[in-house]
């Protein structure tokens, strides 16, 4: 379980969070959903010290995540950032096989399971026909699932998306949301930001709800369906359908 545990955190000096308070429990996938500027990328940012916590405690496992060294964390955390300001002139099997740098020595030689790893990540993205192709040079969709590719490449038990289906067309997102899915069934423990309250709705275990920096709510999708904590939070009304196929939201 990763703990949040009355966090105080500031961005570039400046006071973003107040005493946050909320569980992300393993094996799950917890969506984080909330109006533009109510701090979901801060509280992420957390984890990558993007963010800097002044007070407060971070648990992963029951271990002080914060007094971890940097390696470590990224042995059992994997973290895909909203932007990206650099595009590296790479490859995308190197810019993959970066993700598996905290598991290598010094002299950063690969196995046969850190290959396996990285080409495992490659397929199940679907980037490896694109393996020799330089990341800057790809469209952004397929970038982003390079990218994606790299996160997985890291192989933690938990995986933080912030935003990842920003630069991916429809099928693209369900193709995305799909692979979330099969990471779960894996015993992987996701946690991601969407803006999308349908597709958080339809695969989140717990929504985490932010409002104003602060957490409006952390439960069920169908409790909060039930408490209209979105409608509230977003000033909107819900609508739901279903068939043989599934549920569907509407929001108006």
């Amino acid at each position: 379980m990763l703990e949040f545990c009355h966090v105080n955190a500031s961005c570039s000096m400046v006071p973003i969070l107040h005493d946050i308070s909320v569980c992300f429990q393993k094996g799950a996938v917890t969506t984080i959903i909330g109006p533009n500027g109510c701090g979901k990328t801060t509280l992420l940012q957390c984890l990558n010290g993007s963010s800097k916590v002044t007070s407060g405690s971070i648990s992963l496992d029951g271990t002080d995540y914060l007094a971890m060294p940097l390696r470590e964390r990224a042995r059992r955390l994997s973290f895909l950032p909203q932007v990206r300001t650099i595009i590296p002139t790479l490859p995308v099997k190197t810019l993959v096989e970066h993700g598996r740098f905290p598991h290598l020595g010094f002299a950063r030689r690969k196995s046969r399971q850190d290959i396996a790893i990285v080409e495992d990540a490659m397929d199940f993205t679907r980037v490896s026909p694109y393996a020799a192709q330089y990341a800057d040079t790809l469209s952004g969709g397929i970038r982003q699932r390079a990218f994606f590719a790299m996160t997985l490449a890291q192989d933690c038990d938990y995986i933080v998306l912030d935003e990842p289906t920003t630069y991916l067309d429809l099928n693209g997102q369900r193709e995305f949301m799909e692979m979330i899915l099969k990471l779960k069934r894996r015993g992987r423990t996701i946690i991601l930001v969407l803006h999308d309250i349908a597709q958080a709705l339809r695969i989140s275990d717990t929504l985490v709800i932010m409002q104003d920096r602060k957490i409006a709510a952390a439960s069920t999708p169908k409790e909060c369906l039930q408490q209209h904590i979105i409608e509230s939070v977003f000033h909107v009304r819900i609508k739901e359908f279903s068939d043989a196929e599934g549920r569907y939201y509407f929001f108006c």
